[in-house]
């Protein structure tokens, strides 16, 4: 797999922290809009969205950020916490742990060399050494933020005259400054060679990190020479490295090439890595996996690059720039806002996607950096080895050991003796589309914006919508299928998963030659249903689903793959619930949900099954079936018809009738309730805390659903702002302060959460608490004006148009999975919002938010970081009802009827 990071969010150049206040949130989500900020490498970028007749009010508030920054003095404390908060947020992840170990174990004097990101400690340092953080904050703006380095993208429903006006009159006033060129190179090494570093993980995981050192490469984006190798390298089907040492049981995953955050792309230097996932024996075989990686390259500089294999590239990046889906404007904004600062004007556009040179002398040449003394080794794994060398990262405190690779190996990975006749480059693609032809433009179009139902018998029900809005040569052709007794119990449950791993793992070759092509295939569990899914250009599609079903259809699991599928599940159960926020939500959903199996448990019994329960296990499981799919997009009526013939035509067996299909049950929570669940965190080492206090409303039925989830949606609208400015602008709790609907197997619930690294659950519960009790000051205050602005912004993205084939998709799959079959259900939200008034929703909040109402039923789910003194919650601290035992508890419950 190639390395592909997306960046999601306007733009500026260089270093800078958060949007100040100056972008006023309350103007933007009064008018159904947002904004963020990042900060990249060697950027920053600042972005918005807003209803398209507030663009000019949103813009003329942006502007003033440029021209005219307050930097509050009254602020820094506050901004200097919420950069320790976000900082805490990563502490634990094991990608920012191995980011900043690579910038520590630099070259002293090299760029890279330097704290990555930015704390309490960092920041308070500085001061106590008498830097004044807002003088140095104003140099940075006067240095950094002036028109020749600024680029801005503007998306709008105006003309690009009117557009351009507003940019001149808005931004004419932004300084000019002159551009002072950087150096483009820098002879530095990164990394001194030879060295191996073993960096102890948070995660239960073994993975392989090599990165080798390039120049920069952004003047040669027409030639992309470094995606040519990272297609080659990263490759998984027959003859790659993936798919050898697949067959050896060490690796289960290799994703290669040069990344898309700052410092693997920068202006002075691309850092090609190679990530491979390693297994336990894996773990074991580093210097022999590292030698085929060199078989490998040995191979690409004997056979020499190949035109042809560039040719696909270039075929598959046309027609992906041709037929590109569109994406949320605000996304696309910021996305060509960084491209500006990359690409000449007149490829900001196409430059992603452009394979126009063809150059065997680059790619021989970029070859030629790929040395094993150019290259950087690094092992995270919590196996770590028991030295007396083990070193301290001082900023995120991770312990690391560092070796020497023997010369030996060095030596001998400069000429591989021999090239393994197992690898070789892959075969043509037979994935790639050559049909474009658009089907709505051959037929009159005619019919509802709702899919119909084209099929409905015992076996499977099939539904189906003509795209006539987007006229791409894509669809998207989406499967339940509803296996027997598959969540029945634990051990079902268990062999399930098993069996739909050890299926992805077959299937594995084939899909990912069609993703290549831009083809894509899904393959999920939820419950008893496998989730089957193949979309993207429609021309090979049926092709694509007949092979993967005829696969599925005769598959038998092996004893070699078992085993290294079975760890690889362990591994990741292990993994469940290491992130806090993560493990709150579980948390919730064990309570609430009749079947839910318990992690611990599943991990206990795992151990003890084996190939032969799998076998013996499938023929019953897969003996009846209930098959439920939709057809969307580039495909005629009979051409829908055919691909679920194809369904049936493989699996042609007994229906499964409804009752013996799994329902899943929430737990109906009793007038007045107060629940809480207490947990520690997983992690030992995370500090953070979490509380996530949900309130149930109803159930999502009857003639009252539309209202109801107005009032939710539109509740939530009003108070997100102000809940994320008192809890975190203002009191600091913690990074991650949010509220939203929770819709739990369509019964509706209100949810708000709070992440803190400094304060204990209690605390974090109590400022909730306060902030609820305060609401109602917040919607008695809202004057008729403002509650029709929040109103009509909520109506504008509920009336917005899907920006893709994809979105329209998901949207009305969700219907069709939650079996509300309401497709027009925005719409009708959008209508009932015209007659609701502030009186209704004061009216809502006190029902269903204000305690001590019958129907204001709570559960707090608190997770306790590990630097909290957990609180005796049974010795009269709180009136809550605690949970110990979610499993008696549930025994004693009642719950509501199963909807989907």
């Amino acid at each position: 797999m190639r390395h592909r990071v997306l960046r999601i969010s306007l733009s500026t150049c260089y270093l800078w922290g958060v949007l100040n206040s100056q972008m006023r949130m309350s103007y933007l989500s009064k008018h159904g809009g947002s904004s963020n900020a990042y900060t990249e490498t060697e950027h920053t970028c600042y972005h918005f969205e807003v209803k398209r007749e507030f663009l000019y009010g949103a813009l003329k508030r942006f502007s003033q950020f440029f021209v005219s920054p307050l930097v509050k003095a009254e602020a820094m404390e506050r901004e200097v916490l919420a950069v320790d908060s976000e900082f805490n947020q990563v502490l634990q992840n094991d990608s920012c742990r191995l980011q900043q170990l690579q910038c520590h174990t630099s070259a002293p004097g090299h760029p890279f060399n330097r704290f990555f990101w930015g704390n309490k400690k960092s920041l308070s340092d500085a001061t106590e050494r008498g830097v004044n953080l807002r003088e140095q904050i104003f140099k940075l703006y006067h240095d950094n933020y002036y028109g020749k380095k600024m680029k801005l993208v503007i998306i709008g429903g105006e003309t690009l005259d009117v557009l351009e006006s507003w940019v001149l009159e808005l931004f004419s006033t932004v300084k000019k400054g002159d551009m002072v060129k950087s150096s483009s190179r820098l002879e530095t090494p990164i990394w001194k060679a030879g060295k191996l570093y073993w960096l102890e993980a948070v995660k239960d995981v073994h993975i392989l990190e090599l990165s080798w050192t390039l120049p920069s490469l952004r003047k040669d984006y027409l030639r992309k020479a470094e995606d040519y190798l990272a297609h080659l390298l990263g490759h998984e089907g027959r003859g790659s490295l993936l798919f050898f040492l697949k067959t050896k049981g060490w690796v289960t995953s290799i994703s290669a090439g040069v990344g898309d955050e700052g410092m693997h792309r920068s202006s002075i230097a691309y850092i090609f890595g190679m990530s491979i996932h390693l297994t336990d024996s894996g773990l074991t075989k580093i210097f022999e996996i590292i030698g085929f990686v060199y078989q490998y390259l040995k191979l690409l500089r004997e056979v020499s690059p190949q035109e042809w294999i560039f040719k696909e590239l270039q075929d598959i990046g046309l027609m992906e720039f041709r037929f590109i889906e569109e994406e949320p404007q605000d996304e696309y904004a910021a996305e060509l806002a960084e491209n500006l600062l990359v690409y000449p004007p007149e490829d900001v556009v196409y430059g992603d996607y452009a394979y126009e040179i063809w150059d065997e002398q680059l790619i021989k040449y970029i070859l030629g950096f790929f040395r094993a003394d150019n290259m950087r080794v690094d092992i995270v794994t919590k196996s770590l080895n028991n030295s007396s060398d083990v070193q301290c990262e001082p900023w995120f405190g991770s312990q690391y050991v560092e070796e020497y690779i023997p010369s030996s190996l060095l030596e001998l990975w400069k000429d591989p003796p021999e090239i393994d006749v197992s690898l070789h480059l892959p075969a043509k693609n037979d994935f790639i589309p050559s049909d474009f032809s658009i089907r709505a433009d051959t037929i009159s179009c005619d019919g509802g914006n709702a899919p119909k139902c084209i099929l409905d018998e015992p076996l499977m029900k099939f539904w189906y919508k003509l795209d006539k809005t987007f006229k791409l040569p894509r669809a998207n052709t989406y499967f339940r299928v509803t296996l027997k007794g598959a969540y029945s119990n634990l051990r079902n449950a268990l062999l399930t998963e098993l069996f739909v791993l050890l299926l992805k793992d077959e299937l594995n070759e084939i899909v990912y030659q069609a993703s290549v092509a831009k083809l894509e295939t899904s393959v999920s569990l939820y419950g008893d249903k496998l989730e089957l899914k193949v979309y993207g250009f429609n021309d090979k599609l049926p092709v694509l689903l007949s092979k993967v079903l005829a696969v599925t259809k005769s598959f038998s699991p092996k004893d070699d793959r078992f085993l290294v599928i079975k760890e690889d599940m362990e591994r990741t159960l292990k993994n469940t619930n290491m992130k806090p926020l993560n493990h709150a939500s579980y948390l919730r959903l064990q309570v609430l949900c009749k079947s839910f199996w318990d992690v611990e448990e599943k991990l206990y019994l795992l151990n003890n099954l084996s190939l032969a329960d799998l076998k013996a296990f499938l023929p019953d499981l897969l003996s009846q079936l209930y098959i439920e799919g939709l057809c969307h997009g580039n495909m005629l009526e009979e051409e829908a018809v055919n691909i679920s013939s194809i369904f049936t035509s493989y699996f042609s067996v007994p229906p499964l009738p409804a009752e013996m299909r799994h329902e899943e049950y929430v737990m109906c929570l009793p007038s007045g309730a107060d629940l809480v669940r207490d947990v520690r965190v997983k992690n030992k080492l995370d500090t953070n805390s979490v509380v996530e206090l949900y309130f149930q409303i109803e159930p999502e039925v009857g003639s009252e659903l539309i209202k109801l989830k107005a009032l939710v949606d539109l509740f939530d609208e009003i108070v997100e702002e102000p809940l994320f400015d008192r809890l975190r602008t203002k009191e600091q709790l913690g990074y991650v302060v949010d509220c939203s609907p929770r819709v739990t197997y369509r019964i509706l619930g209100f949810c708000f959460r709070v992440q803190s690294s400094e304060y204990d659950p209690i605390y974090l519960q109590g400022r909730i608490d306060n902030f609820i009790n305060d609401a109602k000051e917040i919607l008695d205050n809202l004057d008729d004006d403002s509650f029709e602005s929040f109103k009509s912004g909520l109506m504008a993205k509920l009336l917005e148009k899907d920006p893709s084939l994809s979105y329209e998709t998901n949207r009305l799959w969700g219907q069709i999975v939650d079996k509300r079959y309401m497709f027009d259900l925005s719409e009708k939200e959008a209508e009932e919002l015209k007659s609701i008034r502030k009186s209704d929703l004061i009216e809502w909040y006190h029902t269903y938010l204000k305690q001590p109402f019958p129907k204001c039923r709570r559960l707090a789910v608190r997770v306790w970081g590990c630097n909290t003194q957990r609180k005796d919650t049974d010795a009269g601290v709180e009136p809550a009802k605690v949970i110990k035992d979610p499993t008696a508890f549930k025994k004693s419950s009642e719950f509501y009827p199963s909807f989907c």
